[in-house]
């Protein structure tokens, strides 16, 4: 039991009954920790005019720079480019081994974008996914497993030519038959 007193002044009271621990050290382990800087197998894209006009089209962007050669040769950027979104669609590779996920459930806790250079048409973008940070916080849901990621976009000049930072939460207990299992690899 806690209290605090008029004086603000922490009491605290203990039982005797034991319970699970659900602090960092021990959902956090050195395996998991071995991931950390460790970056995914890159995969590379080459991107095409089709490809480029047709997301544009999805999303509904009819800026002429991503499906109008001849307006995109007349403006600033020189020739046809991809949305910036478009990056999105171009998934990492797999790690080199799977991930020690102690938990059941995955949610997506969010992206930030830094674009530094237009991705064009005929461009190859190679994208890789580090592990940059792990850390846990409790919540009405237990205790959750928060997964920082960098993706790095890559063109044929070897520029960096955006990179996305992606936080996952994965949460709740996991059952027997998929103990182990890696889903880790969302974002």
């Amino acid at each position: 039991m806690v209290s605090c007193n008029r004086y603000a002044q922490l009491e605290v009271t203990t039982t005797k009954k034991a319970m699970p621990s659900t602090t960092p050290e021990n959902v956090i382990t050195d395996q998991m920790r071995s991931f950390i800087g460790v970056a995914s197998r890159p995969v590379s894209y080459e991107i095409s005019r089709w490809d480029v006009a047709r997301f544009a089209c999805a999303i509904g962007d009819a800026n002429p720079l991503y499906s109008d050669e001849a307006a995109a040769r007349e403006s600033a950027i020189s020739g046809l480019i991809a949305p910036p979104t478009y990056l999105r669609s171009l998934l990492p590779g797999p790690s080199h081994e799977p991930f020690p996920e102690p938990f059941a459930h995955i949610l997506d806790a969010g992206s930030r974008y830094r674009f530094l250079h237009p991705v064009r048409v005929g461009d190859v973008i190679t994208v890789s996914r580090t592990l940059k940070d792990m850390f846990t916080k409790s919540g009405r849901l237990g205790t959750m497993l928060f997964k920082v990621r960098e993706i790095t976009y890559t063109n044929q000049l070897g520029q960096i030519v955006a990179t996305q930072e992606t936080t996952t939460i994965t949460y709740g207990e996991r059952s027997g038959d998929d103990a182990g299992s890696d889903f880790g690899e969302i974002g």
